[in-house]
């Protein structure tokens, strides 16, 4: 049986997680009828190419969303906040990648190995989003431990590219680079401090608890996803030199007894889980290896002494691709699958 096509606007086309979404969308062939390319007004008119053809990138605005059925948003939190809702009340399924509607109770917050049931929530307001990158790859490695021995408490610092913070950020680290080893002054314009060679204890702004906006993101997505607000969760998140990859050492504490044999047996299984877990040959995963990867990548299981039931783990997974732009197709998918087959009746009035 053929599969029905939807027609599909890309907010923030021309960015890194923008242009990421359009490379799924055509490797996984996902059943596009009609694309339509959306952003600010530096880059309407960039011709973007996909499934062999240029498609003209045009202004997003708010007509621009009449006869779109799902919309894959990453344009930034401030613009997502005003074009979201325009688009979802023009009937399109918003599934939105900044952290503006996270947080909202009346908007699924969803990464599809781990909490697919809860995309039904999206008729609420005909919107979905999409975790903060480094939650993703944590709860999709937490979930199967969670479901097996009941996490109680977990302890996780992240080691972030820059690539999160956008191709102006990596463009930041590839100068700064340049400059030092040309002998130059280093220039600072992303990053309040130099990046190159060097380690950031900050992502984000400092909250008046100490931390920053980026630790308290998932301390409450992490929550918000598993459905268990009673997990206690401590985070510190760090920006590292390094331009796609995010890494993470997660410490966890469970109620029911475990041992490294057990988790690595149920990760083994577990969606979206790439076990890399031989540290004496040195295998284990490292960014440079799991870039333009789609799966999260766990390694150096180890039983955490200091308590009775408690493993510490290295978790690494390719931030633009399951960080953001692959989760949002995959979120598209079922989305597709589950709750649009059939029922948009507008979809051959879609003209590109």
């Amino acid at each position: 049986m053929k599969k029905k096509a939807y027609s599909v606007a890309i907010a923030g086309a021309t960015g890194v997680v923008g242009r990421e979404i359009l490379n799924i969308l055509e490797e996984r062939d996902f059943p596009v009828a009609g694309i339509r390319l959306l952003a600010s007004e530096r880059s309407a008119g960039e011709k973007i190419r996909f499934r062999g053809k240029d498609e003209v990138v045009r202004l997003l605005e708010k007509e621009t969303f009449e006869g779109v059925q799902i919309g894959l948003f990453s344009p930034g939190a401030s613009v997502s906040a005003v074009y979201a809702p325009i688009a979802a009340k023009a009937g399109c399924v918003v599934i939105d990648n900044t952290s503006h509607f996270r947080m909202d109770p009346d908007v699924p917050l969803v990464v599809p190995e781990v909490n697919p049931g809860a995309i039904a929530g999206y008729r609420k307001k005909n919107i979905i989003a999409n975790p903060n990158c480094s939650t993703i790859q944590m709860v999709v490695a937490l979930k199967p431990i969670h479901d097996r021995f009941r996490i109680k408490r977990i302890v996780v610092s992240t080691y972030q590219s820059v690539s999160g913070a956008g191709r102006e950020a990596m463009d930041e680290l590839s100068e700064q680079v340049r400059q030092i080893f040309t002998m130059r002054s280093v220039e600072k314009k992303v990053f309040p401090h130099q990046i190159a060679f060097n380690c950031l204890p900050q992502i984000d702004v400092f909250l008046d608890n100490g931390y920053t906006r980026e630790e308290m993101k998932m301390v409450d997505e992490t929550k918000k996803i598993l459905g268990d607000d009673s997990i206690n969760i401590t985070a510190t998140t760090v920006r590292v030199p390094v331009f796609v990859g995010h890494s993470e050492s997660v410490n966890v504490e469970t109620e029911g007894a475990i041992t490294p044999e057990a988790v690595k047996k149920v990760l083994r299984g577990a969606p979206g889980v790439k076990l890399m877990d031989d540290p004496k040959k040195g295998v284990y995963p490292m960014p440079v290896e799991c870039s333009g990867r789609d799966e999260v990548f766990v390694g150096r299981i180890r039983k955490d002494f200091s308590v009775p039931n408690g493993i510490n783990m290295w978790v690494v997974s390719d931030n633009l691709r399951k960080g953001a732009a692959l989760n949002a197709v995959e979120i598209a998918e079922v989305l597709a699958k589950e709750y649009l087959n059939g029922r948009a009746k507008h979809k051959a009035s879609f003209r590109v």
